[in-house]
Formats: C-alpha cells, sequence, structure tokens
C-alpha cells in the first residue's frame, strides 16, 4: 500500500488514454504547480483492484460500480465529478447471430455471462432489465469469468464463476444464452454479436430522455490521505482535466450519448446518473445500504474554492 503523498511531491494519477486525457499526459495542458506521475495499465480495468484493494495510486479513473462497492466497503476514497466515459447500454446484452432469439422480457431463467457481477455495464443491464423489462437479477443466473475488483465483496447465490478466461468463449461454448458485452469488449474478443434488445438505439434513447442523463461508466476517485494532504494539487489536477475535457469536445460526437457523457463538475446530469446507479446497486446487491448521496456531493465541495 502506498503511503501518502508527501507534501509538494509527485501525484501518481493513473488514466486512461483518451484525448481528454492524452492532453494532461503530453502536457498540452499543464497541472499548474504540480509535478504528475501519470500512469497507464493494460488491460484498464487491471488497474482498479490494484487501486480499490491496495491504494497504489494518489488518483485514479474508476468504473461507477467499483466506486459504490469500495465506498460501501470502507476503502477510503473520494468521488471527483469527472466522467471520462459512458455510454447507454441497451445494446450491451448480446448475443450470437445464430442463437436462440431471445425476448428481453423472458430472460428468467436463462443464463448470461459478465465479466464480473461488480462490473458497471453489467449493473446498467441489469437495471435496464429491471426498469424496462420487468426482469429481476435474481430470475437470471449471472456467469462470471473474474471476480470482483473489491476483494471482501461476496457475489448473490445466483451468480457462477466460470474458469473460462472470456466472456464471448462463454457463449461460444453454449455456457450462457446472452453476455454483456460492450463495443470494446466485442471487437477485442473478436465475436460478431448482435444486441438482444432489437430497439436498441430507440431503447436507450427513451431511457436518458427520461432520466435526464447518460450512464457514466468511469469517474474519478483521490485517495482521503492524498486529498486531505494535498488539496491544492488534487483541484489543480482536476482544473487542468475539466479543461482538457473542454478543449477536446470537437474530438466527441456530441450528438452520441457517448460524446455528451464525457463532463467535468457536479452538475444536475451527472447527480442524476450518481442517483440511478446507486438505486440499480441496491437492488442487484451490490451495496448494503442506500448510498448517501448527499455526502459524496458535499465531499466534492473543496473543488468550488
Amino acid at each position: 500500500m502506498n503511503t501518502p503523498s508527501a507534501e509538494g511531491g509527485t501525484l501518481d494519477v493513473l488514466l486512461g488514454d483518451y484525448p481528454h486525457t492524452r492532453v494532461l499526459r503530453d502536457g498540452t495542458i499543464p497541472v499548474e504547480g504540480v509535478e504528475c506521475r501519470f500512469l497507464s495499465a493494460s488491460p484498464l480495468h487491471s488497474a482498479f483492484p490494484r487501486m480499490v484493494r491496495g491504494l497504489e495510486f494518489d488518483v485514479c479513473e474508476m468504473p461507477v460500480a467499483t466506486y459504490l462497492l469500495a465506498r460501501d466497503a470502507g476503502v477510503p476514497v473520494t468521488l471527483l465529478p469527472a466522467v471520462l466515459i459512458g455510454a447507454t447500454h441497451h445494446h450491451s446484452l448480446t448475443r450470437l447471430p445464430d442463437g436462440p432469439d431471445l425476448d428481453p422480457r423472458r430472460l428468467a431463467g436463462h443464463r448470461i455471462g459478465v465479466r464480473s457481477y461488480g462490473q458497471t455495464t453489467g449493473m446498467w443491464v441489469r437495471g435496464i432489465l429491471r426498469e424496462d423489462y420487468g426482469v429481476e437479477a435474481s430470475d437470471v443466473t449471472w456467469v462470471t469469468t473474474e471476480d470482483a475488483h473489491v476483494a471482501s465483496y461476496v457475489n448473490p447465490p445466483n451468480v457462477e464463476r466460470s474458469p473460462t478466461g472470456a466472456v464471448a468463449a462463454l457463449l461460444r461454448a453454449g455456457d450462457v444464452d446472452a453476455a454483456v458485452l460492450g463495443p470494446r469488449a466485442i471487437g477485442v474478443q473478436g465475436v460478431p454479436l448482435i444486441p438482444v434488445i432489437k430497439d436498441a438505439e430507440e431503447a436507450a434513447a427513451a431511457w436518458t430522455q427520461r432520466h435526464g442523463t447518460v450512464p457514466a461508466n468511469h469517474l474519478l476517485v483521490v485517495r482521503d490521505d492524498v486529498l486531505r494532504s494535498r488539496p491544492d494539487a488534487v483541484t489543480a489536477l482536476f482544473r487542468a482535466l475539466a479543461r482538457g475535457i473542454d478543449e477536446t469536445a470537437g474530438e466527441r460526437d456530441l450528438t452520441t450519448a457517448a460524446g455528451r457523457a464525457v463532463t467535468a463538475g457536479w452538475s444536475d446530469t451527472l447527480a442524476r446518473g450518481l442517483e440511478v446507479a446507486a438505486r440499480y446497486a441496491l437492488e442487484q446487491g451490490l451495496v448494503n445500504a442506500p448510498v448517501d448521496l448527499a455526502r459524496i456531493e458535499k465531499d466534492m465541495a473543496f473543488l468550488e474554492g
């Protein structure tokens, strides 16, 4: 486990590679008065358990579900209001083209593959199934290939751990009927998949209209000890990132949900997204108690100074 950053020392920052983070990495946008060591991980999700189990980085990109699990488990990190990536997820529940023609309203009793029950995309998909199609998370057997990032988390009884290394392999082997795989995972795993929800684009647009937000996937957290000892450095980093998000807006398609999702700063849109994520997490047994959203907002107030 890292020791607290010394006053004036280097900030170790783990971020994915996006236009809005690249301008910080290459120095196009400086972090005023702060020396930052920008780190990377491949695959990116391999860094998340290192953060929540060992507090390996000072500031770290983090999936929303991982943050909620970590907060519930008492991991000493504070959320920063920057959405690094986000997207709608009606298209993320997928099947093989020659597989059964599944009805999202009739998935009870089926087996669905997902990398981890605590994965953020899976959390959004399960919430969509319950809210839009009346399928409870407990109605489905979730077959996973990895454990949750938070070591203390215990999966519900309807979750099975498979020795298979990739979710797409579960589909190919017929071990599951459908799988939670976002566009990046589909491309990496080389499987031509189609959405279980046939009108996925229209259904996703209706969801965002109803909730007034786009589902956030990755935000940012800072270790509590670092925030206590170097609040000005954390603020400088956040402001540089916010500037990066603003100045690279032209590199995102703002007509898409994914393009609109990337934002910095506390807003009604972010609050609504966190509120829905927190509700989904509680409904699915990812957290044990309702999330105190007012406290999360209060903890971000130092950025307003």
